[in-house]
């Protein structure tokens, strides 16, 4: 399933997207620690297709899509519900 989020990022002078926080449904700031990996891919679980984040959050490895700017993460992925 698809669990849109709101994302805190910064748009470089270069054009690239840098997400720093993901906003979890609760309000709690999740802060990305260090992005491993951007490329375009479908999401398995949820379906669809975006820019796929592969994203380092504390010890564990998530992906954040961009999908027709909205941002999601695969929920059954999710530690934080």
């Amino acid at each position: 399933m698809k669990q849109f989020v709101d994302v805190v990022c910064i748009y470089t002078k270069t054009g690239q997207i840098r997400p720093l926080y993901i906003v979890w449904e609760d309000g709690i700031k999740y802060p990305i620690d260090k992005i491993t990996q951007i490329i375009p891919a479908a999401a398995l679980y949820s379906g669809g297709m975006g820019m796929r984040y592969t994203c380092k959050i504390g010890n564990q490895q998530r992906y954040l899509f961009l999908e027709e700017g909205k941002w999601f993460v695969e929920k059954s992925n999710m530690p934080y519900y």
